[in-house]
């Protein structure tokens, strides 16, 4: 850490990674918190709801943190920050999900599982939720949940989300080889800013536990038949080796036919919602997402 902060080109990078949220939180009229109805119990969630008084419905999401699986609550910046922000720009109602974690013998399905029953429960509550749509989107392995559910919603229910946001995702059982341009941003960091590929491993043996070997597409949405996915928005990370997922995904999501739209976010690592959006690049990647809800509702 010495040589880094010693390193006029990534001191920059790691007071950033440090930094905390902003002092004032975004305005909200109310969040609501709510436990409702799983196949393995209840699932708590938080409702962010936007100030202003609507002249229509407003768009929903459904946002899901990241963690390697087995970390992370509504609390953390990655969750609670983000679901003010986005309430605020985007004018969204938001639903955080507290999904059940890769501890203590939880494995695949079960975090997913609470996924897909949030999806159900907010398409059942839209009056209520005062929406006309809900998009999909989560953070690292939140993006590998919301990618899971929108293929099971797909194949379930006949149903796709109206937009799909995956921020720096997590989509493969082995990371792909990386870009040129990803191979060239990692010879710029410190060991220490890198994901070993024993970390990596044991990430998913966590979450896959005995399927490590034969993963489902559900769990594993770089192996899955993408077709017929809503229109996505992807934001990689520039200093991350997941880099090579999100990016491989992308081009998966091309190939099928998937409306996607890719952003690589500039000078940051993986992780960059826990940010402040005070840090620009931050502050433009939520604007992006809150663009996208925006325009929810407007596809044919």
């Amino acid at each position: 850490m010495a040589e880094a902060l010693a390193n006029p080109e990534l001191r920059p990078r790691l007071e950033a990674f440090d930094s905390y949220p902003d002092a004032t939180p975004p305005p909200l009229a109310a969040t609501e918190e709510l436990t409702i109805p799983g196949p393995h119990g209840p699932v708590p969630v938080r409702i962010y709801w936007p100030g202003g008084t609507p002249s229509e419905p407003r768009q929903g999401l459904v946002w899901l943190h990241g963690g390697a699986f087995r970390f992370g609550d509504l609390d953390m910046q990655e969750a609670d920050w983000t679901a003010r922000n986005l309430a605020d720009r985007a004018g969204a109602v938001v639903v955080s999900v507290d999904y059940r974690l890769a501890v203590e013998g939880v494995t695949y399905p079960i975090p997913l599982d609470d996924v897909v029953a949030s999806m159900h429960w907010a398409r059942q509550n839209t009056a209520d939720l005062g929406i006309s749509s809900i998009s999909l989107g989560g953070a690292s392995a939140g993006a590998n949940l919301a990618a899971g559910a929108a293929l099971r919603l797909r194949d379930e229910d006949d149903w796709k989300p109206e937009h799909l946001i995956l921020v720096y995702p997590s989509m493969h059982v082995d990371l792909p080889e990386p870009s040129k341009s990803l191979q060239l941003a990692l010879t710029e960091m410190l060991p220490a800013m890198r994901l070993p590929p024993e970390m990596f491993h044991s990430m998913r043996e966590n979450y896959l536990g005995a399927l490590i070997s034969n993963p489902p597409a559900y769990a594993m949405p770089g192996l899955a038949d993408l077709d017929g996915l809503p229109p996505t928005l992807v934001l990689n990370a520039e200093y991350d080796d997941l880099r090579a997922s999100g990016e491989a995904f992308s081009a998966s999501l091309a190939a099928a036919g998937v409306d996607v739209e890719q952003v690589l976010v500039r000078g940051v690592l993986h992780g960059f919602l826990n940010l402040s959006t005070s840090f620009e690049p931050v502050d433009d990647a939520v604007n992006r997402i809150a663009g996208r809800l925006r325009a929810a509702g407007q596809n044919p």
